[in-house]
């Protein structure tokens, strides 16, 4: 069920809360969608927005963000030196369903790694100013990176049938 209403009022569930909710949204923005129109790109000055490319974004960016920048794990990002957008563009050939799973899991695999983590524990990388950013600032991070791409997604959807709303 998705919902912006936290089950208490701390902060932790609240900001869990509203990035889950931004995460269930993208998902309700991909419903009904075929495969060829998740790979059409409505907006000529802008290639990579797809509905599959920012499905394959954000999760790369949940990936990126809380694995490798937060937990220090390794990148294991499509992205390189030659193609830094390839996490737009690795999803044009897969299918919208195995995208949006692919995305959940991985949503699934963050909240699992850092349930229970204090919200002012320091990133194990640094940002490009060289910070360490807390857990709070990377969760507050992907809720506005996520939200924002959902306006996106409303947009992609409108042009290439008529969708709105959700």
């Amino acid at each position: 069920m998705r919902t912006d209403t936290p089950s208490s009022w701390d902060e932790r569930t609240t900001l869990d809360t509203f990035h889950d909710y931004a995460r269930a949204t993208l998902v309700v923005k991909c419903a009904g969608l075929t495969d060829e129109a998740a790979r059409r790109a409505p907006i000529p000055t802008s290639p990579l927005m797809t509905v599959a490319g920012l499905v394959s974004h954000l999760r790369w960016n949940e990936h990126w963000w809380f694995e490798s920048m937060f937990l220090g794990e390794p990148d294991q990002g499509p992205w390189t030196d030659e193609n830094p957008d390839a996490d737009f563009t690795v999803a044009l050939e897969a299918p919208l369903a195995r995208l949006v799973e692919e995305y959940e899991a991985q949503c699934a695999r963050v909240r699992e790694k850092i349930a229970g983590i204090d919200l002012d524990t320091l990133s194990q990388g640094i940002d490009s100013s060289g910070t360490k950013l807390t857990l709070r600032w990377v969760i507050g991070h992907m809720t506005e990176e996520t939200a924002r791409h959902n306006g996106h997604l409303d947009i992609i959807r409108e042009l290439l049938d008529g969708t709105t709303g959700s």
